[in-house]
């Protein structure tokens, strides 16, 4: 009943596009806006500590505007999209479905602000679509860094040493896939892979939305 309220005040009030405004399709991103994202070739965009890195797209235009538009501005549908467009391109990486994918966590307090962890419904998503296991739990950010953006190279890896830990009670079967939206230095991901480690978990594969650099 729920569902059917919501798509009849989506077809009386007519949704639009958040990016272009038409209704045509009643949706928030339309087929035509879709389209215009552009990947990046399939291969792998680089090599952090031993571990393959996976980007689907560069972070311009409207790929951008949906990261943003789903991290900052409450724009939660989005992340269906944002998930199909990382999940097309995984499929020309490798159809294996023996995945436990982890989401890049925030700080509790952040995530509390916020009222989301916005790689979370990414994720939820993407295992939807994919067949994939869910595991959320296994690394908790355990401190409440600065916006990455805004730090150099060494700024970044400072801020990010020691914010995270792992619960390796709640380690599933599968190869891990973290994920994140976007992939710059790669130091979040470098954090990640080393605590990891700590516990002899090897088999890791990470997977960003995009990255500002396309080699």
């Amino acid at each position: 009943m729920k569902d059917f309220l919501l798509g009849l005040l989506d077809w009386i009030y007519k949704k639009k596009c958040y990016f272009c405004k038409s209704s045509k399709e009643c949706v928030i991103m339309c087929s035509k806006c879709y389209d215009e994202m552009d990947y990046l070739p399939v291969r792998v965009n680089r090599i952090i500590d031993g571990k393959q890195v996976y980007c689907a797209g560069v972070y311009a235009k409207i790929l951008q505007k949906m990261i943003r538009a789903l991290k900052y501005h409450n724009k939660k549908d989005l992340a269906y999209f944002q998930a199909k467009f990382m999940y097309e391109y995984w499929l020309k990486v490798t159809e294996d479905k023996d995945f436990q994918v982890v989401p890049v966590p925030i700080y509790y307090k952040r995530k509390k602000k916020r009222r989301y962890n916005h790689m979370e419904l990414v994720a939820i998503e993407f295992c939807k679509l994919g067949g994939y296991e869910y595991n959320p739990g296994l690394i908790e950010r355990v401190k409440d860094t600065r916006p990455q953006y805004k730090l150099s190279k060494a700024e970044r890896l400072k801020n990010l040493t020691n914010a995270f830990k792992v619960h390796t009670e709640k380690l599933r079967k599968g190869k891990i896939l973290l994920i994140d939206d976007i992939c710059t230095t790669g130091s979040t991901f470098a954090e990640m892979i080393k605590e990891l480690k700590k516990y002899d978990v090897n088999d890791i594969v990470c997977f960003a939305t995009t990255t500002p650099f396309e080699d």
